[in-house]
This record gives C-alpha cells, structure tokens and sequence, in this order.
C-alpha cells in the first residue's frame, strides 16, 4: 500500500504541488481581500467618528433635498385634491 502510494505520489507530483501552490495562493487573495475589508472598514468608522467637511455637506443637501421633496408632495396633492374636485370626484 505504501509502495503504491509512494509511485503515485512520484508520478503525480507536479499536480500535488500545483494544487498545494494553487490553495497557499486561493489563502492569499482570501486574506488580502479580508485585509481590504478590514481597512475599509476601519477608515469608514474613523469617517463617522471625526466627522468629515464633505459628509456635512452631503448632509444639508440631503436636508435641502428633503423640503423640497417635501414641498412637491404637498403641492402634488393640492393639484390632484382641486382636479378631483372640479371633477367632483371624491378619493
């Protein structure tokens, strides 16, 4: 059994270590990638922390984005509410 073993390890040796070469390289980009994770991770929460000049930018557009979405609803509803009632058509 042993001997057998040995001669198919010998006759298959350039696949044995391409495969071994193959998993070390698959663990590699696995751990680069987590790595990447890691550090895009730690960089968004030291964003949240410190605050940035741009997310308060972002932040009152958003907010300016809001009224407006805001005031377009209620002037939406108001042209639908006096068309329905020309119409008298009760929603």
């Amino acid at each position: 059994m042993v001997e057998g073993a040995k001669s198919w390890f010998k006759e298959n040796s350039t696949l044995i270590y391409f495969l071994i070469a193959q998993a070390f390289a698959l663990g590699a980009a696995g751990l680069s990638v987590a790595t990447y994770m890691v550090h895009l991770e730690t960089r968004v929460a030291t964003l949240e922390t410190r605050g940035s000049p741009h997310l308060e930018k972002i932040d009152a557009r958003l907010t300016v984005l809001e009224a407006q979405t805001k005031t377009n609803k209620d002037s939406i509803e108001r042209i639908v509410d006096v068309m329905t009632r020309k119409l008298n058509i009760n929603p």
